[in-house]
């Protein structure tokens, strides 16, 4: 299993960095957007449609994208990342109950749907931002996927190694006290050498840590969050498009709710870029 996760990492990576750098706004939120349209697909199956509805909610989902596109309005940008960053603070609620045993996730097919929406389109929104920021937009985007990789990494072997202390034993049983801080700290180093190297003023480069450690600590919950709906659906994987990963939504989760605190983050403090 971890071989074939390695495998498929070293194939996905080089991938990715090339698609951050290399294509301008347009081609990139376009490749994204498939990417978000099989995670529709996935979470579509997780709320058990059919596949006629599956495709339809994945359409549906594509059009609002190329709709937010074509407006290329900040205001609804921000409105939609700010929707999603809410989303996410109340989610952390939805996982604490869930652990005490306190199962508050809607039962209503429409309204997990809309959670989707919640999911997928603020995540899209963010990155698409991010790589409009003139000069620093991949540099940004990658520092978030090397800020998630490396504090998931690092959770993952710390946890393997020293982890005791479940996190949230009923809803990822896996995840550990141990391996989250080591996330954490990771993170904590991966944002200090970027703030280094990019020669940010103190009061900006200790906000940019803040913002960062918020983003890994947010991250860790949208893992827990689709664990968490996994679990309900009683699926052990979204799909099976990725070797040794699963689908889509099991390599995106932390994506969807990192990115728009990210950029929330660092567009409310003005830091970053």
């Amino acid at each position: 299993m971890l071989k074939q996760r390695i495998i498929t990492a070293a194939v996905l990576i080089p991938i990715v960095i090339a698609v951050i750098f290399l294509l301008d706004t347009a081609w990139f939120s376009g490749l994204f957007a498939v990417f978000v349209a099989i995670g529709a697909w996935e979470w579509a199956g997780l709320c058990h449609l059919n596949m006629a509805y599956r495709y339809v909610y994945s359409i549906f989902i594509v059009l609002l994208l190329a709709a937010l596109y074509w407006a290329n309005n900040s205001a609804i940008y921000y409105a939609v990342i700010l929707a999603g960053t809410v989303y996410w603070l109340l989610a952390i609620l939805l996982v604490v109950l869930y652990q005490k045993q306190r199962n508050v996730l809607p039962k209503s097919v429409p309204i997990s749907l809309a959670i989707g929406l919640l999911l997928l389109i603020p995540m899209w929104t963010s990155l698409t931002v991010l790589k409009t920021v003139s000069g620093d937009g991949a540099v940004l985007i990658m520092f978030l996927m090397v800020l998630i990789w490396g504090a998931d990494t690092a959770a993952y072997f710390a946890g393997k190694k020293w982890g005791n202390r479940r996190l949230a034993s009923r809803v990822s049983p896996g995840k550990t006290w141990e391996g989250s801080l080591a996330g954490i700290v990771a993170g904590i180093v991966i944002a200090l050498a970027y703030v280094i190297v990019s020669h940010q003023v103190l009061s900006h480069a200790l906000a940019f840590i803040g913002v960062s450690i918020a983003t890994v600590s947010i991250s860790i919950i949208g893992d827990l969050m689709e664990s968490m709906v996994k679990r309900e659906a009683n699926i052990k994987d979204s799909g099976s498009i990725l070797p040794g990963h699963g689908g889509v939504m099991d390599r995106i989760d932390s994506l969807t709710a990192a990115g728009p605190v990210f950029v929330f983050g660092i567009v409310n403090l003005g830091v970053g870029a």
